[in-house]
């Protein structure tokens, strides 16, 4: 079983030409906006500070060690597909946060549907779980990125253990495969886990990236004008579903065909449901789930238009950090959002610094 969460992209796509002065700029000044968000993140997980803890470093190296490396790929959600549009806002979040993508009409979307497994070229049908990222970028030049799963939580609680999760999934030097009896037993140790697994007995992989729900599965804050701080998480909702008992296809690549054939016919949308915790709900624990009777805002539709390859298009250099947020959203104490913030920094740094050492052939390669 391969679990993870989302981010980031290639060998390579067609050869670009050179950044203009202004393009470059504007791409170095994205990049300071990540570093700047993950500084936190680094304090929190570096091992540098404590040798004992856990360092973004461990955890892409355990998953380039169960997924394989492959050169300008994310190291986790290696093979997806680029996607834009821009969000509409219904105005019922503006009560509850400043953010300008919650007060403006319309803001402009890059995405990217994935698949939660670090090799490019994995079978579609492989895992029942699909992820989708999205960079909403506001009009006053602060970007709101967020990377959600199609399962309803997480499997644990905690960096370290989905780091003992990936060790367990890890091949045996001796035999190449895993250890068969690893991941029984840390399951059997982590009762967290029994939201999660009691999801994936019956999930089953969609034939659609279009007709999944997406889930921020960690805690957000949104807040107001006076400060005022209400927990929550969101997710994406698909407004039409397709028919009951649509299975998918066996192996191949069909999800990100399905979705061209679908942009083709007219946008895709999905509804942002922002979900109010209640004052005793847990906002640092995404292996919990909260009660389905709260409280949702329909924040807004998200509108699809149009796909790009994902090695040519302008998802591929975007590092979809949790983290990245605008005033009026702040993240929760989640262990798991700071884990993510840098390991998806350190995946950035090696896949953008493999891209422009792949050859010319290999770059202009599909996967």
């Amino acid at each position: 079983m391969v679990v993870r969460s989302s981010s980031d992209t290639p060998p390579g796509g067609p050869r670009r030409p050179p950044l203009s002065t202004a393009s470059l700029m504007l791409r170095l000044g994205g990049i300071a906006v990540v570093v700047a968000a993950v500084a936190g993140a680094f304090a929190y997980v570096h091992g540098n500070l404590d040798p004992q803890r856990l360092t973004p470093k461990a955890l892409v190296d355990v998953l380039e060690k169960n997924n394989g490396v492959h050169p300008g790929f994310r190291r986790n959600h290696g093979k997806g597909v680029c996607v834009i549009g821009h969000f509409e806002s219904s105005g019922e979040a503006r009560a509850f946060s400043t953010a300008q993508v919650f007060n403006e009409a319309q803001t402009p979307v890059v995405g990217r549907f994935a698949l939660p497994s670090g090799n490019p070229y994995a079978p579609d049908s492989s895992v029942p779980i699909r992820s989708l990222a999205l960079r909403f970028t506001q009009a006053n030049g602060q970007q709101w990125r967020t990377g959600m799963n199609s399962m309803p939580v997480f499997p644990v609680g905690t960096p370290e253990a989905f780091y003992q999760l990936q060790q367990a999934q890890s091949p045996d030097p001796a035999t190449g495969k895993p250890d068969p009896t690893k991941v029984p037993a840390f399951f059997a140790a982590h009762p967290e886990a029994v939201p999660f697994l009691t999801w994936i007995k019956t999930a089953k992989p969609s034939a659609s990236y279009a007709t999944e729900t997406y889930n921020s599965v960690n805690a957000f804050y949104l807040v107001d004008g006076n400060g005022n701080k209400q927990a929550v998480r969101w997710s994406m909702a698909p407004v039409a579903r397709d028919a009951a008992g649509a299975t998918a296809p066996e192996g191949g690549d069909f999800l990100e065909k399905d979705l061209v054939q679908r942009l083709a016919s007219g946008p895709l949308r999905f509804q942002l449901n922002i979900t109010l915790a209640n004052p005793e709900d847990p906002v640092n624990d995404a292996s919990k789930n909260w009660p389905a009777e709260r409280k949702v805002l329909n924040a807004g539709t998200l509108v699809l238009e149009k796909t790009q390859p994902q090695l040519s298009g302008e998802c591929r250099d975007i590092n979809y950090d949790p983290l990245v947020l605008p005033a009026g959203i702040q993240g929760s104490d989640d262990p798991l959002l700071a884990a993510r913030s840098a390991g998806y920094a350190d995946s950035y740094l090696r896949r953008t610094s493999e891209v422009s050492q792949l050859p010319a052939a290999k770059q202009e390669a599909r996967p």
